[in-house]
């Protein structure tokens, strides 16, 4: 006889679309269905058969533990509750036991650590656990563990820095330092280090300087035996994040080191490269944009005995060409998300007037939404998270494939307008150092004298926006 959990399993997620289920209905099935998964268990094991059916009934329940589980995100506490009964599980499916679930399982713990208003340390006592895995057999779920290893570092930040026993950074650092240094890993295979360092990067800014120069030796050093376009993107933003983390001293760091000037004309290389069709080859993503926005705008900000004047102005240019960029492809997928929301409001109609004068730049600030619609959004990044991070063996260096779901992002610099960023740092140049100011504005062509005036006019819309949007959500936070 059949299991009931996996067999309700089939019908669950409509009831769960069909009506909002009490928060005591929803603890009563996920009890339920971890239940229903030891008693899977015991069946598999006692019977040798691969092809038991307890097994398969076994992955149906932690399936339906995951529906559940999202369906209950607006309800942190139940997070609380439930937590005891699962972890029995989460323990034993991430060791070797688990290997036939092992995704089924990550996607649990990733909702644990995304929704429940804290981490608890027991949650935290999962982390050698994966980290183990992923040193020992689990290398090909690499992406799938990145989820719930940026949940710990972005949401338990002070815990992740402070706890020596064990040392989750040196814990960190064993583990990416290995894997980045692996010579026998194929490019794709390590594309979720180098995100793991930008976590660490922005969610410890000014806490984490003794792991800097460590971070951009091996990133440097794989950097330099990377074919795969996309890999060298994520290498290179780490620097650009380490830019952005601290300047002064990433460009220390890379002058000690012997690199800055190979680093750079790189990194220029790279930004300048473009495909037959005339789009970039590189950096295609909004993130990716904005990451190498933020790192070249903090060289900016270096006094002049560490940023020369002919560097200076080549960083200047660069950076106004990839804030163009960035605002351009902000604006166009701003249109294709309302067009879309058009479609979804009415299947059979289209919309015979086309938004072409003001969408752009309006639809660049954070929309403030209700809060259900914002739970919405936060809940959808989470769900598609792993797809986000899977790499394409297949895809050659020209695929787009890899630069897919660029929304599913999300990061502490979420909350820096590199448009405003841009021009506070100028300005700060403009009043600390008018003569250098002076000198990089009179030797800018005209075509970027027109792109920095076009920044810093879109700056200063783009404060008025974000003023606009914290009147609206203090508003909405004052009448809820």
């Amino acid at each position: 006889m059949p299991e009931f959990g996996i067999t309700c399993f089939n019908y669950y997620p409509k009831i769960l679309h069909a009506a909002v289920i009490s928060a005591w209905v929803s603890h009563c099935w996920l009890h339920f269905q971890a239940a229903a998964f030891w008693r899977c268990m015991n069946t598999a094991e006692a019977d040798e058969d691969a092809d038991d059916p307890g097994a398969l009934a076994a992955v149906g329940c932690l399936r339906a533990i995951s529906t559940i589980l999202e369906s209950v995100s607006r309800l942190p506490h139940l997070f609380v509750q439930i937590e005891p009964t699962l972890l029995p599980i989460m323990r034993r499916m991430l060791t070797t036991d688990g290997q036939e679930v092992f995704e089924e399982i990550l996607e649990i713990v990733s909702y644990m650590t995304f929704f429940s208003p804290t981490i608890s340390l027991e949650m935290w006592s999962l982390w050698p656990l994966m980290i183990e895995a992923l040193a020992d057999w689990a290398i090909d779920f690499f992406p799938n563990i990145l989820v719930p290893l940026d949940n710990y570092i972005s949401r338990g930040t002070v815990h992740f820095l402070s706890c020596k026993e064990p040392d989750y950074q040196q814990s960190l650092w064993n583990m990416i330092s290995s894997i980045m240094a692996d010579k026998n890993l194929e490019d794709g295979d390590i594309e979720p280090a180098p995100k793991l360092i930008e976590v660490v990067f922005q969610n410890c800014k000014g806490q984490v300087d003794q792991w800097v120069e460590p971070y951009l030796r091996i990133t440097v050093e794989r950097l330099r035996r990377t074919e795969k376009s996309y890999l060298k993107c994520l290498l290179m933003q780490v620097i650009a994040d380490a830019l952005f983390y601290n300047s002064s001293l990433t460009l220390s760091i890379l002058h000690k080191v012997g690199v800055a000037t190979e680093v750079f004309s790189l990194w220029f290389q790279m930004l300048q490269q473009v495909k037959k069709s005339g789009v970039r080859a590189n950096f295609k993503r909004e993130h990716d944009k904005k990451v190498c926005c933020l790192g070249l705008t903090s060289l900016l900000g270096l006094p002049a005995d560490q940023l020369p004047v002919e560097a200076l102005g080549r960083i200047f240019r660069a950076t106004l060409d990839l804030l163009v960029a960035y605002k351009d492809q902000v604006a166009e997928a701003a249109k294709e998300e309302e067009a879309e929301d058009d479609d979804d409001m009415d299947g059979f109609q289209t919309d015979d007037e086309d938004d072409d004068g003001d969408g752009s730049d309006k639809e660049m600030g954070v929309d403030a939404e209700d809060g259900d619609e914002a739970d919405s959004i936060r809940l959808q990044k989470l769900a598609a998270q792993a797809r986000a991070f899977r790499p394409n063996d297949e895809d050659d260096d020209d695929s787009d494939d890899d630069y897919s779901d660029d929304e599913e992002l999300q990061s502490p610099i979420d909350e820096v307008d590199p448009f405003i960023f841009f021009v506070d740092t100028i300005k700060a140049m403009q009043v600390s150092d008018p003569l250098r100011f002076q000198n990089l504005t009179q030797t800018l062509e005209f075509h970027y004298q027109a792109l920095a005036n076009g920044v810093a006019q879109h700056a200063e819309q783009r404060r008025v926006e974000i003023e606009k949007e914290k009147m609206e959500k203090a508003s909405a936070a004052a009448t809820s």
